[in-house]
């Protein structure tokens, strides 16, 4: 399993790469493992202000469907355009092309809350 040290984590398996005050966010190599194929990703949260743990989309596989949840509070600025046409890219690059949204943040301190690489690996095992 891939987790990066350079990023940070939820528990609800989310990943943020901080940049500036900009966020990438997707979700880890984990979640899409337990997902399985992944079908349909649905974001239309793009230009709204979301509190951190609300539901800012959705992604589909093929025996489910599970909401995905904000890191941190911000403003959705854009949702990864390759998704609508290619969403296994979240199972095969979930770091890279699979990313989801990218977001302007509130406060850049928030990020540093997250857990770390090794945080995240005590808890998926």
């Amino acid at each position: 399993m891939n987790i990066p040290d350079s990023l940070r984590y939820t528990k609800d398996h989310e990943w943020v790469k901080l940049d500036g005050n900009t966020a990438t966010i997707g979700i880890t190599d984990f979640a899409q493992g337990e997902l399985g194929d992944i079908v349909y990703v649905e974001i239309e949260t793009v230009g709204k202000t979301l509190d951190a743990d609300a539901v800012f989309g959705t992604v589909e596989a093929v025996k489910t469907v599970s909401d995905l949840f904000l890191p941190v509070s911000g403003t959705i600025n854009e949702v990864n355009p390759a998704l609508a046409g290619t969403p296994e890219l979240v199972n095969s690059d979930p770091y890279g092309e699979g990313w989801m949204i990218k977001m302007t943040v509130n406060n850049p301190g928030d990020v540093e809350t997250l857990l770390d690489a090794a945080g995240y690996q005590q808890m998926v095992g």
